[in-house]
């Protein structure tokens, strides 16, 4: 448990980049993900318990690796083996194979990753849709220009809940747009 204390103080590496005034944790981004599946779990008609338990493994390995973003260089089977190895070192510390907890977070995260089934597909939309709405916040806040992080997910989202959220999330974004509430980035227009 230690270990994890990690996730509560390593700032997520996309806001960090951005230069994000008081960036959250990827605990912090845990955490609101969970309350989301298990809101979105319900209103889906999955297990809504499964889900939140995918949401909160679902970075965990990042207490070992960091927060490895796109932009760090490191392409998708790296990122997934460095990942891998730290789950399977967590599994070992929580007990290894013969600790039915330590294998339930080992298999949670294998399931999120591979996308196996329907709440690990959604677990994977509500990553995306938390991210969204943390920038949303951080642009209506702090006057900046987050654009990447929404067209990042662009036509991603899979599930119909997260279909209907990030569409809210970003009529909410384009109102404070059209009310001039955002700052443009550096060499872009002002709309």
């Amino acid at each position: 448990l230690t270990l994890s204390s990690k996730l509560k103080t390593t700032k997520r590496t996309g806001w960090v980049r951005k230069k994000v005034a008081g960036p959250e944790s990827i605990a912090d981004h845990m955490y609101r993900m969970s309350l989301m599946a298990l809101l979105a779990g319900d209103q889906s008609g999955l297990d809504a318990t499964k889900c939140v338990k995918l949401a909160l493994t679902h970075d965990i390995a990042e207490a070992i690796v960091g927060d490895i973003t796109p932009h760090d260089g490191v392409c998708k089977e790296d990122k997934f083996r460095l990942e891998a190895q730290a789950i399977e070192r967590m599994r070992d510390m929580l007990g290894g194979e013969g600790c039915a907890s330590a294998r339930e977070v080992a298999a949670l995260w294998h399931e999120y990753e591979e996308g196996a089934t329907a709440e690990a597909r959604l677990a994977k939309d509500l990553d995306k849709l938390e991210m969204i709405l943390q920038a949303q916040e951080y642009e209506s806040a702090q006057g900046i220009a987050l654009d990447e992080f929404f067209a990042s997910t662009r036509g991603k989202f899979r599930s119909e809940v997260a279909q209907a959220w990030a569409e809210e999330i970003c009529s909410r974004r384009g109102a404070r747009a059209d009310d001039g509430a955002r700052e443009p980035e550096e060499g872009e227009e002002r709309a």
